[in-house]
């Protein structure tokens, strides 16, 4: 099936009897009761396929994760109760059977971060970070450090960096290490990574895939090697999304594409205009022929969609004057989040990249003038003029 086909049918339609529902149901239930306790058991061993406790699995969730899988072309999905529950899922199940040691782009989410180092560092995990747009640079921390893992973002986040994810496969393949993905910004419409060569994948349900401001949840797309590993830390630690917030997430994926495309020509058009704006210092967007990226941007990304996140910052301005332009926004929404359908803006150095250390941040360029668009399906004349007037 075609992308956008996989959007709409994956997942849904299973047959209850002689009944089909068009949509998958919720499934509210906590456990589940069987003819005999001998099936029972042969769930609970994983010989047979079927339903016991929410915990281990869920009807809603795995059409939910049928979905994800078939988009990401995954082995298999695990849907959590957050992205940051996915990324810490997907790091230990990559470390599992190799080095407690974590290589780490330095351009990534400032969660990202603080999880790495707050968490993982003080349960004995060896957190080092690297430029993973530099492929030497990369290589030779691989063999400084010997990571058990690579964690990079197909598109990072705030400064839209795109780091060659194939290249980085085969570095991480050689070394045994295994290259975690976190492909929130780009989605699978735009970069596909396990096709690339990496081994998970973790999205932010939240963000694009669900789309409408109303779920928090998180993915990890899995090979299959670590599919199992992922699976019985899933058991185990019981990370898991509601069924609620798996049916709305299913819906939103039906029409993900279509709202992705258009956010993605949004994105453009706003950014052609900010480029334009006296108040406008600079603008980061992934269609800039000048991107340090451009090379990649145009080898692995599908032309014409560079994505829906648009960074810039104000000429001359500092936290106040931000703080200034934020309050006399009208129409764009000033929130902490990206990928819903209207238009959002949000200050890195207030919220996402707060926590993150001054001397890493002033490497990963985060200026204290720099603001994050995440654009929506609006036309985009009217967030043009929202913006005109709070940058006046």
């Amino acid at each position: 099936m075609k992308f956008h086909t996989k959007a709409v049918h994956a997942g849904d339609r299973k047959r209850l009897g002689p009944d089909t529902p068009v949509t998958t149901p919720i499934y509210t239930a906590a456990s589940y009761l069987h003819d005999s306790t001998a099936r029972l058991d042969r769930i609970f061993g994983h010989t047979e396929h079927g339903y016991a406790y929410q915990r281990y699995d869920n009807p809603t969730n795995a059409a939910l994760e049928e979905q994800i899988t078939a988009l990401e072309n995954g082995h298999g999905t695990l849907t959590c109760a957050s992205g940051m529950a996915a990324l810490q899922i997907a790091v230990l199940a990559a470390c599992a059977t190799r080095p407690k040691s974590v290589l780490c782009a330095e351009a990534i989410y400032g969660a990202t971060i603080r999880m790495l180092d707050s968490v993982f560092a003080p349960l004995g995990f060896a957190v080092h970070y690297v430029d993973a747009c530099d492929p030497a640079a990369v290589e030779t921390a691989i063999d400084q450090h010997k990571p058990g893992c690579v964690l990079v973002e197909t598109i990072s986040n705030p400064l839209l960096r795109v780091c060659d994810i194939e290249r980085l496969a085969v570095l991480c393949r050689k070394a045994g290490a295994a290259l975690v993905v976190d492909n929130t910004f780009a989605t699978p419409l735009l970069m596909r990574s396990l096709e690339l060569g990496a081994h998970l994948v973790v999205h932010s349900l939240t963000k694009f895939l669900a789309g409408h401001g109303d779920v928090l949840g998180g993915a990890v797309i899995s090979d299959e090697e670590h599919f199992e590993p992922v699976r019985q830390l899933s058991r185990t630690c019981g990370p898991v999304l509601g069924p609620f917030e798996a049916y709305l997430t299913m819906r939103g994926i039906k029409t993900f594409p279509l709202r992705m495309e258009r956010q993605c020509a949004n994105a453009r058009s706003l950014a052609a205009w900010l480029r334009n704006h006296p108040k406008v210092e600079r603008v980061f967007y992934l269609d800039d022929p000048a991107h340090p990226d451009a090379a990649v941007i145009r080898r692995l990304l599908p032309e014409g969609l560079y994505g829906a996140m648009v960074s810039f910052e104000i000429r001359g301005a500092q936290r106040d004057g931000i703080f200034d332009f934020l309050d006399r926004l009208k129409l764009v929404v000033r929130a902490t989040s990206l990928g819903d359908v209207h238009t959002m803006v949000l200050y890195p150095m207030m919220s996402s990249h707060r926590e993150v250390p001054p001397d890493l941040r002033d490497r990963m360029g985060i200026r204290e003038n720099l603001v994050r668009l995440s654009t929506g399906i609006e036309d985009m004349e009217d967030v043009e003029a929202d913006l005109d007037q709070a940058l006046a």
